[in-house]
Formats: structure tokens, C-alpha cells, sequence
């Protein structure tokens, strides 16, 4: 427990949204009222909804043609696809983390002063920096546990079983991670089950979305992003070649 911990606290976008949530509970502290804790758990389904939705339509974006977006998504999200393991590439940017949990505070402040709800700002505050970094933090833990070959609870199992489909049977399927987020994955039609999936080929090119493992824009990634990354060279080498029986997978 204590190095999962430890490697949860070493990520600067970990710390700076319990940074968040630690000014939100302070808001939410100093103007308490019951209506207050009542906006909390919509932040918690707000968050599994933004989860689903950024995962599946910002980092799963068809690979960009040019190298500087696709370095920006690579360090986002496609390079943990190509490296599950690798610690550093566990965690949400902390360039995307901060900006994404302002902009979420921002719109439900601007929404709540439209509805005419009192001291707007304060149960803004309540519902993103409070029930949604609460669960954006949930999101990190399980996520991180899904990955690391340790000893799970019941839910932390649950929830890496589910991920593992997502990595290692069908990228398109099982966008949630937090627990409760399958909810999500039902309403947009993208849940699978394991039992579903055993009936089916795995997707080719799994680890690299389809691309095949020697894009030109994931060798480029791959030198310099996952070595900042503290991916080995060998690693890199091995996730570069292309199986004499695999087909051509997507250039676009």
C-alpha cells in the first residue's frame, strides 16, 4: 500500500488536484449548508460522464498526421497504449489535468448563475473541485492499480478486468475505469464483457490503436517521449517490430 501511495504522490497532476480538492472542501467548509453536500455526488456522475467522454473522443482520436499533435496525444494517452506498464505513462497529464478540472469549473459556474442558483461559485465549487476531483482521483488510483502486478480488493479486480479488455481485446470497448463508470459504457453502447469478447479476434494492433508499430509518428514518439518516460531501449525496440504475419494496420 504504501508504494502505490508513494507512486500516486510522485505524479505533479496527482498532487496538484488533491491541491484542488483540498481548496474546494474549504469552500465548501466555511459555507457549509445540506444543499451543498446534495451537489457533491452529482460532481461524482459528472466526472464518470467527462471520463468516458474524454477518453473515448479526445484520447482516442484518429492518430494525427502531424508529429506535434500526435506527441501531444502520445504523451497523453496513446503512449500508455503502447507502454501499459510503464509507471510514468499511468497518470493524466498534469497540462491536462489542471486545465480541464478549471474549464469544468468555469462551465457549471456559468450554468448555475444562468439557473439563478444561489452563491454559484460556492456549489460550483462543491460539484467539481469537491465531488468531481474526488472522483477524477478515484479514476487515478484504480487506474494505476489496474496496471501494477499487486494484490487488488474485490473492486480494484473488477476494475482491472474491465480495463484489460479495453487494452488487450478491443481498444473501442470498456472506456470506464472507475467503478460505476460502466453505467456510462451501456448508455453509449460501448460496454463488452470478458465472455463477449473470448467470441471475437482481438483487435489487430492492439497496444498501438491500429497504427502499425512501426509508424514512422510512433518511432518519432517513442525516442523521445517514452524514453522521457523512463521506457527502456530495448522495450522500445521490441514494441517497433512488426510480426511477419500481421497485416498492414492503419496509416491515417
Amino acid at each position: 500500500m504504501k508504494k502505490r501511495i508513494g507512486l500516486l504522490l510522485s505524479h505533479h497532476g496527482v498532487v496538484a488536484m488533491l491541491v484542488l480538492f483540498a481548496i474546494g472542501a474549504g469552500i465548501v467548509a466555511t459555507h457549509f449548508t445540506w444543499t451543498l453536500l446534495a451537489v457533491i455526488p452529482l460532481g461524482v456522475a459528472a466526472q464518470m460522464t467527462n471520463e468516458y467522454l474524454i477518453h473515448r473522443f479526445v484520447f482516442h482520436l484518429p492518430p494525427p498526421r502531424s508529429q506535434f499533435w500526435f506527441d501531444v496525444l502520445y504523451e497523453a494517452h496513446y503512449g500508455h497504449h503502447d507502454f501499459p506498464s510503464a509507471e510514468r505513462l499511468l497518470f493524466v497529464p498534469v497540462w491536462f489535468a489542471i486545465p480541464m478540472a478549471l474549464l469544468n469549473l468555469c462551465v457549471f459556474w456559468g450554468i448555475m448563475t444562468l439557473l439563478g442558483v444561489p452563491s454559484p461559485f460556492v456549489h460550483a465549487s462543491a460539484l467539481v473541485l469537491v465531488g468531481g476531483v474526488a472522483t477524477f482521483l478515484a479514476y487515478e488510483w484504480f487506474h494505476m492499480v489496474s496496471h501494477l502486478p499487486v494484490k487488488r480488493s474485490w473492486i480494484e479486480q473488477k476494475a482491472a478486468s474491465s480495463h484489460a479488455q479495453h487494452h488487450f481485446r478491443d481498444f473501442t470497448k470498456n472506456y470506464h475505469v472507475t467503478p460505476g463508470g460502466e453505467v456510462v459504457d451501456h448508455l453509449f453502447g460501448t460496454a463488452v464483457s470478458a465472455d463477449e469478447l473470448r467470441e471475437k479476434s482481438r483487435a489487430e494492433f492492439m497496444t498501438t490503436l491500429g497504427l502499425r508499430p512501426d509508424d514512422p509518428r510512433l518511432l518519432s514518439a517513442r525516442a523521445r517521449i517514452a524514453r522521457r518516460m523512463g521506457v527502456e531501449a530495448e522495450a522500445i525496440a521490441r514494441q517497433s517490430r512488426v510480426p511477419e504475419r500481421m497485416g498492414q494496420g492503419r496509416t491515417a
